[in-house]
């Protein structure tokens, strides 16, 4: 017997888990659809930032943080190739909530996947395999019950993609093609006892490691998340073995020798792939659209994606409850999610595709952070811009960088 419904998520992670919390929420009947069990790893950066937050405060779901295990993060350390080093706390909330937290995937997707279940239809271990068209348009799935060693099949008037980077469902419908140049490879490692770990993350752009870069983000109890980030054509093009690059900065670089002495690694060295926003993929068709990962929106100079991916999982509820009243989930119709989406989180893209592009010069970071270690008035300024998306598009321009070479 085939089971409808009138929304199919496929994916459990944040974006998922949102689309579907949201749209149960709007009194529709939804499927969630998981390959895994919860909890589970999740490999990523484990930062959650100020657009994570705003969902989740619609979810209901901060203080459920807050009971869990998680750093609060208040700034960011960033570091040059020469060395150099510079703490900017990010602007303080008139509230004063945290900025933002660190907090492992395992722990964090479980929080909004279990919540999930109170207004979905939430299934464990059904991997999705394919798509099913009818009239040229997307009408369900064919998936495989991992449990019960079965094929099965739903139908739904919509299905949502939030599959991740690897994306069966953007696969299987001819979308998933990023770039090199719009892609990232990375890896990560969970260290425990790393020495002098404070409430910010680390970015540093070390010489060894661009035009890539390192970081450090603090966890609970002693625990950081470890890990480097390159584009996938520079990485292919200079040949680079990213975890030996890393135990190599680890051991020799000036800034981690010390710190890394007697930490110990906790857990296996995880590589996985960034697809980045910078490269604007077709999301949504007849009968279907994309979120997060699987739509390629991750900020390609941070890296984060749990917060686009939470937007475009908001984003596409409120679209398709509207075709879903108006009996119209048509490729014309549902490019709104497209067009909100874009309107919400691309002009960030844009500003931080070109912020990646600045940060590829080595003198220009030397000169950026060596100006916001001597002054105050140039960490004010920078901490002022990181709130603001108008003002962080200053970095891209020249006259930011006139004005620095003149205080």
């Amino acid at each position: 017997m085939v089971e409808s419904f009138d929304v199919i998520v496929v994916g459990g992670g944040p974006g998922g888990s949102a689309c579907a919390t949201f749209l149960g929420k709007a009194g529709k009947k939804v499927l969630l659809l998981e390959k895994a069990r919860f909890p589970r790893d999740k490999t990523c950066g484990d930062a959650i930032s100020g657009k994570s937050m705003r969902v989740l405060r619609e979810l209901g779901l901060t203080m459920e943080i807050e009971r869990n295990p998680h750093a609060v993060i208040r700034g960011v350390i960033f570091s040059s190739p020469n060395g150099k080093t510079v703490h900017i706390p990010f602007p303080q909330k008139p509230d004063q909530s945290a900025p933002g937290y660190c907090c492992r995937r395992e722990v964090f997707d479980n929080i909004v996947f279990q919540n999930a279940k109170k207004f979905a239809d939430v299934r464990e271990k059904i991997m999705v395999t394919d798509v099913i068209r009818e009239n040229g348009f997307v009408v369900g799935v064919n998936a495989k019950d991992l449990d019960g060693k079965k094929d099965v099949e739903f139908r739904a008037k919509v299905v949502v993609g939030a599959d991740g980077s690897q994306s069966v469902m953007a696969n299987k419908l001819g979308l998933l093609d990023t770039p090199d140049e719009h892609h990232c490879t990375a890896l990560r490692i969970y260290y425990q006892n790393v020495r002098d770990l404070t409430d910010s993350i680390e970015l540093h752009f070390v010489d060894s490691v661009m035009p890539g870069y390192f970081w450090i983000f603090p966890l609970e109890n002693g625990l950081a998340n470890v890990g480097i980030g390159m584009i996938t054509k520079d990485m292919k093009e200079h040949k680079t073995n990213l975890k030996q690059v890393t135990f190599d900065a680890i051991a020799n670089d000036p800034l981690f020798k010390k710190r890394f002495q007697g930490a110990q690694a906790v857990g296996p060295v995880m590589g996985w792939t960034l697809p980045f926003g910078s490269h604007h993929r077709k999301c949504f068709g007849n009968g279907f659209v994309l979120v997060g990962d699987a739509a390629s929106l991750i900020d390609p100079f941070t890296g984060e994606g749990i917060g686009n991916a939470m937007t475009s999982g908001w984003i596409a509820s409120q679209v398709i409850a509207d075709g879903l009243k108006q009996n119209d989930v048509s490729e014309s119709f549902l490019r709104q999610y497209d067009e909100k989406l874009w309107s919400e989180i691309g002009a960030e893209l844009d500003t931080s595709y070109k912020l990646q592009r600045v940060g590829r010069f080595k003198p220009l970071l030397n000169f950026v952070v060596g100006k916001a270690a001597k002054s105050p008035k140039v960490r004010e300024t920078i901490s002022s811009m990181l709130g603001s998306e108008q003002a962080k598009k200053e970095f891209t321009g020249p006259l930011f960088y006139l004005k620095l070479m003149l205080s």
